[in-house]
């Protein structure tokens, strides 16, 4: 019985997760906790041909673009914006559209297993830091977005990446 119960759960979350839902409605389905998050990427153009610019994960050292828990009272593309400052040192313009989403499962610290359901705002560069908030936590690397989209290993990413859904006014 609970080996069915736990059938029906995944089924439901691989089917509700790859829905693209908002993290309102992905949580009151009960099947998994959702936390909302905010990512920017960060772009340059360079002779015309943009540059994804990645950093590091403080824990593993994986390459991702700069994101986090949305932030009160603040927008998506606030948080994205006050994101890249904290963990890659930049600043700059920040689409207030989502080009799109993507989703990753992570163990938290209080919730056990959870989804994390990330918008994703373009943000080009104007400033780079060389002192900030991270600094001492993380690399960043510019890259051509199809060198970016082989060096994170999220799928949904990886994808975004790859899609051109980031396309330079």
């Amino acid at each position: 019985m609970a080996e069915n119960r736990q059938e029906e759960q995944n089924k439901r979350r691989g089917s509700v997760k790859n829905a693209g839902l908002s993290p309102d409605i992905l949580s009151e389905t009960g099947a998994f906790p959702v936390l909302p998050q905010s990512a920017a990427l960060c772009y340059r153009l360079r002779r015309g041909v943009p540059e994804i610019l990645l950093i590091t994960t403080r824990g593993s050292g994986r390459w991702i673009i700069p994101k986090g828990r949305m932030i009160d009272g603040l927008s998506g593309a606030e948080t994205a914006a006050q994101e890249a400052w904290e963990e890659a040192g930049v600043t700059g313009r920040c689409e207030t559209r989502s080009i799109g989403q993507f989703s990753f499962d992570k163990h938290h610290r209080d919730l056990g297993r959870v989804t994390c359901v990330v918008d994703v705002y373009p943000l080009l560069v104007t400033k780079t830091a060389d002192r900030f908030p991270e600094v001492a936590e993380r690399r960043r690397r510019w890259m051509l977005p199809e060198k970016a989209a082989q060096a994170v290993s999220i799928g949904g990413l990886s994808g975004l990446l790859r899609s051109n859904a980031l396309n330079p006014h």
